[in-house]
């Protein structure tokens, strides 16, 4: 039988039911920001090093790299501030969720490699599963108390409010 904690640290840790996001405010949105951060210098990195970015992504016989490299930086850095800000952050964490999945299979194809690259593109590989799980958590729950999306719906809740 699971029970709700009090505020109180004891209770917060020996609670079999961890508290909602209203207990911690906090929480989600250190969440955001420790994700968001990878996408953010990642989509900068793409358009600061635009000739070595081309260069990877050719080694790796991508297609349409004039396309598909300005498209990326876009995606990266447009999701990672709707993740920080928390903007219409479910939609921004399920399209990122979808962008990682052929990125991590492109680029972190780490059977195909020997030695120290086997391990080192496995780590990458985990890592962005890691991300990915951060991600379908916030499509899941939302971006929490101390977000755009949060502030948004309770204004456009007491605006009903008065109107009733």
């Amino acid at each position: 039988m699971a029970h709700y904690p009090t505020t109180t640290e004891a209770a917060f840790f020996r609670a079999p039911v961890i508290p909602t996001t209203a207990v911690v405010p906090w929480a989600p949105l250190a969440g955001r920001i420790l994700v968001c951060t990878i996408f953010i210098l990642s989509g900068i990195t793409k358009f600061a090093d635009w000739q070595g970015t081309a260069a990877y992504m050719a080694s790796k016989n991508m297609p349409l790299i004039p396309l598909l490299l300005p498209l990326a930086g876009i995606v990266e850095i447009a999701g990672g501030l709707s993740i920080l800000l928390g903007c219409r952050a479910r939609l921004a964490a399920l399209l990122l969720f979808l962008y990682l999945i052929p990125t991590t299979f492109i680029f972190h194809n780490f059977w195909a490699q020997t030695g120290y690259e086997h391990m080192n593109q496995m780590h990458h590989f985990l890592k962005n599963l890691a991300i990915m799980g951060g991600l379908a958590l916030m499509v899941g729950l939302g971006p929490g108390a101390i977000s755009v999306d949060d502030w948004s719906t309770r204004r456009g809740r007491q605006s009903r409010e008065m109107r009733i």
